[in-house]
């Protein structure tokens, strides 16, 4: 009876073995890493405060949200800034220019004063449409994080005054 119990005892540590922990990755696939789809577009902290302005009407081509208040309508242009409509005439909207807003994807507007994400920052900008003109009267720099690629990755090679504003597809 002892050899059998042995014999048992035996044999079940031997089909047990496989399971034992070692130092050994012999089942472990170690993969690399894959590179995102899009490159950072970049630009100097100096550009991008420098850069805000109003220009004249643009067709929109890759929009986003959109925003109405009074008169006024505000669609995004990804990541690059507002079109900004009249639409005192609901049926028929006049686009009256192109608010550029680097890395912008969203806005809000309480009194007369427009607050956005311009890339890692948020500014508040004092619109004046009929004259074509704005003033950023406040600007809160490093609000946000970096933005993420569109597949989800984070560019980690940038210098102290560098900030992405967009990402492209690569080729």
């Amino acid at each position: 009876m002892k050899k059998v119990k042995l014999l048992v005892l035996l044999i079940t540590a031997a089909a047990l073995q496989s399971c034992w922990w070692t130092n050994q990755a012999d089942d472990i696939a170690i993969s690399q890493p894959q590179p995102s789809d899009y490159s950072p577009v970049i630009v100097a902290r100096l550009d991008l405060e420098t850069s805000t302005e109003f220009e004249s009407p643009q067709p929109i081509i890759n929009s986003g949200k959109i925003y109405v208040i009074d008169e006024f309508l505000f669609v995004n242009e990804k990541n690059l800034g507002f079109h900004v409509f009249d639409n005192s005439n609901p049926e028929s909207p006049v686009n009256i220019g192109f608010l550029k807003v680097l890395g912008s994807s969203d806005l809000a507007i309480k009194d007369d004063v427009i607050y956005i994400n311009n890339a890692v920052d948020l500014i508040a900008i004092q619109p004046n449409f009929s004259t074509a003109t704005i003033e950023i009267t406040k600007r809160i720099p490093n609000t946000f994080p970096q933005m993420f690629s569109p597949d989800g990755f984070q560019f980690y090679n940038l210098q102290e005054d560098e900030i992405i504003v967009n990402w492209t597809l690569n080729d």
